[in-house]
């Protein structure tokens, strides 16, 4: 007879076990609670900023003080990052900020904001007869835009040099103002000397000009009673027939008539470059010759401009430049040669 075994009752978790158990759902417990914690305080701060935060306010049409003192107040920090000129804020005053306004930042933080220079109003400078490579660089100092050029034909001014310019020189301009300029083709390459030589000198100008020859130096010489009319060319430099650069100056020798004794009178043109400067300058050009001393041009000209004159100087005579009474150059007119004295006439025999 078999027998059947009694079913086993379940065996009941012992002390330890239990627990075991009670530490792993508090643990749990206690790790949700702390999520839903960090949940809440985030989605506290994104919305309504933490006790630490402060609400950018606009700097903007401050002055720099102003917001300077204001971000003090706030424990903010402010800096200058870029000055730039602005016809919409006068000068030191905020024109713009980083963070924007309303934001939130931290406390200490730094806002970066840009500052006014306001509106720079000067004369515009005189670009004519400088080279296109100086006035670029002339533009990029003074802060002017170069908007364009065009070319047209002029044998009396280099290749790309200014012929003229807009604005004209002396117009109230401002920082960044577009500029456009109208340069030259220039002349051709070389040109033929003509015979000056017993010409009359009015003549000898003419015959100059549609040559495309520039005259420099005309000195005019008395050679005594046997010597030619007065104003006839008698030497030329360089000769005739040579080909030369359409600018390179040829001097003429001119009787001062059969009458005429004593010094040398040289008709010389002369030019002055004024340094460039915001404001006006006064320029005197001093001649001493033989006759003394005294002023070829005194009056006031703009910065980055030039003076050009034409000069008649009797002997040795220089020419001196100053700006603002402070002496700039000094330019030898011509040296005078040893006198020239009248030759005795022959005395006929009795």
């Amino acid at each position: 007879m078999s027998e059947t075994a009694a079913p086993r009752r379940p065996s009941r978790p012992s002390f330890e076990e239990l627990l075991d158990r009670d530490w792993v759902l508090a643990l749990s417990l206690a790790f949700f609670v702390a999520v839903i914690v960090w949940f809440g305080r985030s989605v506290q701060d994104f919305f309504g900023g933490s006790a630490g935060d402060v609400l950018l306010p606009a700097f903007a049409g401050q002055t720099i003080d102003d917001a300077t003192a204001e971000c003090g107040r706030l424990h903010l920090t402010c800096t200058a990052i870029a000055r730039q000129p602005s016809d919409a804020y006068p000068l030191d005053v905020v024109m713009g900020q980083q963070p924007p306004p309303g934001s939130r930042v931290r406390e200490g933080r730094a806002v970066s904001i840009v500052v006014s220079n306001g509106v720079h109003i000067f004369p515009m400078p005189d670009l004519r007869f400088e080279s296109l490579r100086n006035v670029t660089l002339e533009l990029g100092n003074v802060k002017l835009q170069l908007a364009g050029t065009k070319t047209v034909p002029n044998d009396d001014i280099p290749h790309n040099y200014v012929v003229d310019q807009n604005p004209p020189p002396l117009t109230s301009v401002r920082e960044g103002t577009p500029v456009t300029l109208t340069l030259s083709k220039g002349p051709p390459a070389s040109v033929k000397v003509p015979n000056f030589v017993d010409m009359g000198i009015d003549a000898a100008r003419d015959a100059a000009q549609a040559a495309k020859v520039h005259l420099g130096q005309v000195v005019w010489t008395p050679f005594g009673a046997d010597g030619p009319a007065r104003g006839t060319v008698v030497r030329q430099s360089p000769a005739a027939g040579q080909y030369i650069d359409p600018f390179a100056p040829t001097s003429l020798q001119v009787s001062a008539g059969p009458a005429e004794y004593g010094y040398l009178v040289r008709q010389v043109h002369v030019s002055a470059a004024i340094p460039i400067r915001d404001d006006t300058a006064h320029v005197r050009m001093q001649v001493r010759d033989e006759t003394g001393i005294w002023n070829a041009y005194d009056g006031y000209a703009q910065g980055g401009a030039k003076i050009d004159l034409n000069v008649t100087a009797i002997g040795s005579a220089e020419l001196d430049t100053y700006i603002n009474n402070e002496l700039l150059d000094v330019t030898t007119i011509g040296k005078e040669p040893p006198l020239l004295r009248p030759s005795p006439r022959p005395t006929a025999a009795r």
